[in-house]
Protein backbone atom coordinates (compact mmCIF):
# COMPACT_ATOMS: atom_id res chain seq x y z
CA UNK A 1 0.00 0.00 0.00
CA UNK A 2 1.33 3.34 -0.81
CA UNK A 3 1.66 6.19 1.83
CA UNK A 4 1.88 9.70 1.68
CA UNK A 5 5.49 9.75 2.81
CA UNK A 6 6.33 7.64 -0.49
CA UNK A 7 4.31 10.45 -2.69
CA UNK A 8 6.46 13.04 -1.04
CA UNK A 9 9.42 11.12 -1.57
CA UNK A 10 8.94 11.25 -5.45
CA UNK A 11 6.69 14.39 -6.12
CA UNK A 12 8.94 16.72 -3.37
CA UNK A 13 8.02 18.37 0.00
CA UNK A 14 7.68 21.72 -1.80
CA UNK A 15 4.93 24.04 -0.02
CA UNK A 16 3.79 27.57 -1.51
CA UNK A 17 2.22 29.70 0.67
CA UNK A 18 1.68 33.31 1.50
CA UNK A 19 0.06 34.90 4.74
CA UNK A 20 -3.61 35.64 5.47
CA UNK A 21 -3.04 39.62 4.82
CA UNK A 22 -1.71 38.64 1.33
CA UNK A 23 -3.78 40.40 -1.62
CA UNK A 24 -5.06 38.03 -3.76
CA UNK A 25 -3.92 39.63 -6.46
CA UNK A 26 -0.43 38.49 -5.17
CA UNK A 27 -1.63 35.05 -4.40
CA UNK A 28 -2.89 34.63 -8.35
CA UNK A 29 0.43 35.72 -9.23
CA UNK A 30 2.24 32.55 -7.17
CA UNK A 31 -0.33 29.47 -8.42
CA UNK A 32 0.63 30.87 -12.09
CA UNK A 33 3.93 31.65 -11.96
CA UNK A 34 4.48 28.13 -10.02
CA UNK A 35 1.85 26.31 -11.85
CA UNK A 36 -0.17 24.72 -8.45
CA UNK A 37 -3.88 25.06 -8.46
CA UNK A 38 -3.70 26.01 -4.31
CA UNK A 39 -2.13 28.07 -1.69
CA UNK A 40 -1.47 26.77 2.33
CA UNK A 41 -1.81 30.20 4.76
CA UNK A 42 0.56 30.11 6.83
CA UNK A 43 0.51 32.64 9.99
CA UNK A 44 3.05 32.84 12.43
CA UNK A 45 4.20 29.15 11.46
CA UNK A 46 0.92 27.44 11.77
CA UNK A 47 -1.73 26.44 9.45
CA UNK A 48 -4.39 28.73 8.84
CA UNK A 49 -6.21 28.00 5.79
CA UNK A 50 -6.15 27.07 1.80
CA UNK A 51 -6.28 29.11 -0.94
CA UNK A 52 -7.52 27.81 -4.36
CA UNK A 53 -8.72 28.56 -7.62
CA UNK A 54 -11.86 27.54 -6.96
CA UNK A 55 -11.95 30.09 -3.67
CA UNK A 56 -10.67 33.24 -6.32
CA UNK A 57 -13.67 31.85 -8.51
CA UNK A 58 -16.60 31.73 -5.94
CA UNK A 59 -15.92 34.27 -3.91
CA UNK A 60 -13.94 37.15 -5.81
CA UNK A 61 -15.05 37.03 -9.18
CA UNK A 62 -18.84 36.17 -8.52
CA UNK A 63 -19.14 38.61 -6.13
CA UNK A 64 -17.63 41.19 -7.52
CA UNK A 65 -14.48 41.83 -4.94
CA UNK A 66 -10.91 43.31 -5.95
CA UNK A 67 -8.12 40.87 -6.59
CA UNK A 68 -6.28 43.42 -5.75
CA UNK A 69 -7.97 44.96 -2.44
CA UNK A 70 -9.08 42.09 -1.16
CA UNK A 71 -7.11 39.85 1.38
CA UNK A 72 -6.94 36.09 1.73
CA UNK A 73 -8.36 35.94 5.20
CA UNK A 74 -11.52 37.30 3.46
CA UNK A 75 -12.02 34.39 0.76
CA UNK A 76 -9.85 31.49 2.02
CA UNK A 77 -11.04 28.35 3.26
CA UNK A 78 -10.01 28.34 6.86
CA UNK A 79 -11.27 24.41 7.61
CA UNK A 80 -8.21 22.64 6.14
CA UNK A 81 -8.23 18.90 5.54
CA UNK A 82 -4.60 17.52 6.10
CA UNK A 83 -3.28 14.22 6.00
CA UNK A 84 0.01 13.08 7.67
CA UNK A 85 2.94 11.04 6.20
CA UNK A 86 1.27 8.04 7.13
CA UNK A 87 -1.76 8.42 5.65
CA UNK A 88 -2.92 6.06 2.59
CA UNK A 89 -3.32 6.98 -0.63
CA UNK A 90 -6.74 5.25 -0.10
CA UNK A 91 -7.57 7.86 2.79
CA UNK A 92 -6.78 10.42 0.26
CA UNK A 93 -8.76 9.74 -2.40
CA UNK A 94 -12.01 9.07 0.38
CA UNK A 95 -11.02 12.59 1.72
CA UNK A 96 -11.08 14.36 -1.23
CA UNK A 97 -14.15 12.14 -2.78
CA UNK A 98 -16.34 13.02 0.10
CA UNK A 99 -15.09 16.74 0.91
CA UNK A 100 -15.19 17.47 -2.77
CA UNK A 101 -11.79 18.70 -2.54
CA UNK A 102 -8.81 18.77 -4.98
CA UNK A 103 -5.85 19.72 -2.46
CA UNK A 104 -4.62 18.22 1.25
CA UNK A 105 -2.34 19.53 2.99
CA UNK A 106 0.39 17.55 4.49
CA UNK A 107 0.95 18.14 7.80
CA UNK A 108 4.14 16.57 10.35
CA UNK A 109 1.17 15.30 12.54
CA UNK A 110 -2.55 16.03 13.68
CA UNK A 111 -1.77 18.31 16.14
CA UNK A 112 1.05 20.03 15.61
CA UNK A 113 -0.03 21.35 12.06
CA UNK A 114 3.27 22.40 10.68
CA UNK A 115 3.40 21.94 6.87
CA UNK A 116 5.49 19.44 4.89
CA UNK A 117 4.05 18.77 1.86
CA UNK A 118 1.07 19.30 -0.58
CA UNK A 119 -1.28 16.67 -2.62
CA UNK A 120 -2.98 17.43 -5.53
CA UNK A 121 -5.81 15.11 -6.87
CA UNK A 122 -3.21 14.25 -10.06
CA UNK A 123 -0.85 13.22 -7.32
CA UNK A 124 -3.35 10.88 -5.82
CA UNK A 125 -4.77 9.52 -8.96
CA UNK A 126 -0.79 9.69 -10.72
CA UNK A 127 0.09 7.23 -7.83
CA UNK A 128 -2.97 4.30 -8.14
CA UNK A 129 -2.55 4.11 -11.86
CA UNK A 130 0.83 3.42 -11.25
CA UNK A 131 0.29 1.01 -8.56
CA UNK A 132 -2.58 -0.49 -10.59
CA UNK A 133 -0.16 -0.87 -13.04
CA UNK A 134 2.22 -2.68 -11.30
CA UNK A 135 -0.44 -5.40 -9.90
CA UNK A 136 -1.28 -6.07 -13.81
CA UNK A 137 2.48 -6.40 -14.14
CA UNK A 138 2.76 -9.00 -11.47
CA UNK A 139 -0.53 -10.60 -12.64
CA UNK A 140 0.57 -11.14 -16.23
CA UNK A 141 4.08 -12.81 -15.18
CA UNK A 142 2.13 -15.23 -12.83
CA UNK A 143 -0.11 -16.33 -15.83
CA UNK A 144 2.74 -16.41 -18.12
CA UNK A 145 5.00 -18.61 -15.97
Amino acid sequence: MIIVKHLLQQKGYAVYSVTSDTKVFDALSILVEKNIGSLAIIDNDKLSGIFSERDYARKVVLQGKSSRETAIADIMTPKVITVTEGDTINTCMELMSSKKIRHLIVVDDQNDQKVIGVLSISDIVQAIIAQQQQTIDHLNQYIQS
